[in-house]
């Protein structure tokens, strides 16, 4: 018997349509469909709550911060060094007029060299930086997630790196007494090393390369402080592109109008010449300095975290900007990829093996044929006549 397959489908579906198996299976379907709660819902993403995670990303972070040593620990040791080894060149430094350049300098080191030893940490932020990367992808937590259980998780750090540098050095060097003016000074320093940790999450989102990252960190940490108004006097900077904008988003410059009001206002300083009139702070800061005097040092001070919530947002928007762009630049690498392969050698396509002969096994031919003679055997009768004439 001769059938076709679609014939023969046919016959098994009409077979098994009138099979006590097909009723069966319709009676376990309508059994199945009358119990509730089996109903299941596709969930992408992580099942927990957004505090719970938040909760567990900042206790996390906070115990690998803790455990390495080379994250925080070892900055704080070096911080302590460095503020006992400031505190003791300008230890007490008076009223005198030489302490008018000592007082600025010694203020634009702490926010500027010494903020600049933050970039140390960006080792191991590299490393968890493929964590985050690893576990977003996946699905376990988002950006917005991840940026506050950092900051979260690395505030106590900061908070004791601020703590340790601004104690030494406010009551070594002796600036202006009063728990406000030391609140104020510890406040700016952690303000300060809060900057340059987001701007170092930006740098590692966009500069992978850990050696890299280090040299576009330092040059641009670099900028910020020739531009602060400590090597250059803010009104001095060039008007169209290191006045405005760049010292206006950099946090140095902030940081040390802020650290002069603090530490000037309302002090007086001996004259150059014995006999003349007491200098006062505001002279300092007006004239010598040309900080503006148009708003307080608190505004100086917000506009420090400004820097910083906005370094934050520009990670947030880095890292969307690299989900969106992705596929593409996948898509332009596997593209240039596939064109770099192709034009070497060894991916180039070669004759089949059928189509090249053999030479260990060639077909043998003639030595006449080879040399373009004809055979003996295969000559005309004229010519062995001739030959033997």
């Amino acid at each position: 018997m001769n059938m076709v397959t679609s014939e023969i489908k046919a016959r098994l579906v009409e077979k098994y349509r009138r099979s006590n198996y097909a009723k069966m299976a319709k009676t376990k379907i309508q059994e199945i469909s009358i119990i509730e709660g089996l109903e299941t819902k596709t969930k992408s993403g992580s099942q927990a709550s957004w505090w719970k995670q938040l909760s567990t990303l900042t206790k996390r972070s906070f115990v690998n911060m803790f455990r390495d040593v080379g994250y925080y620990w070892a900055r704080i040791v070096i911080y302590i060094v460095v503020s006992i080894c400031v505190g003791s060149i300008f230890f007490d430094i008076g009223h005198g007029y030489t302490s008018i350049l000592a007082r600025i300098s010694c203020g634009g080191f702490i926010t500027g060299f010494m903020t600049f030893m933050s970039i140390g940490g960006f080792p191991s932020f590299i490393e968890e930086m493929k964590v985050f990367y690893k576990e977003k992808h996946n699905g376990y937590y988002g950006v917005t997630v991840y940026i506050l259980s950092n900051y979260l998780s690395s505030s106590p750090f900061l908070v004791a790196i601020a703590l340790v540098t601004g104690t030494l050095c406010f009551h070594m060097v002796k600036f202006r007494q009063g728990f406000s003016y030391y609140a104020f000074f510890c406040l700016n320093i952690f303000g300060c090393i809060s900057v340059i940790e987001s701007l170092m999450m930006v740098v590692a989102s966009l500069v992978p390369n850990f050696l890299m990252g280090l040299v576009v960190g330092a040059g641009m940490i670099g900028l910020m402080m020739m531009t602060s108004g400590f090597f250059r006097l803010l009104p001095d900077l060039p008007k169209p592109f290191w006045r405005y904008p760049v010292s206006y988003i950099n946090y140095g410059a902030w940081g040390i109008q802020g650290g002069c009001k603090n530490d000037f206002l309302g002090l007086e300083f001996d004259p150059l010449f014995p006999g003349g009139d007491k200098i006062k702070g505001e002279f300092v800061v007006t004239n010598m300095f040309g900080i503006s005097l148009a708003h307080s040092k608190w505004w100086d001070l917000a506009f420090v975290y400004f820097i910083l919530v906005g370094y934050r947002v520009l990670f947030f928007i880095v890292q969307k900007l690299k989900e969106r762009a992705s596929p593409f630049v996948k898509d332009l690498y596997s593209k240039r990829t596939l064109q770099i392969l192709e034009k070497r050698p060894s991916f180039r396509k070669m004759p089949s093996l059928g189509s090249v002969s053999s030479r260990r096994h060639h077909t043998p031919r003639p030595l006449s044929s080879q040399e373009g003679l004809n055979s003996p055997l295969t000559r005309s009768p004229a010519d062995c006549s001739f030959l033997s004439s």
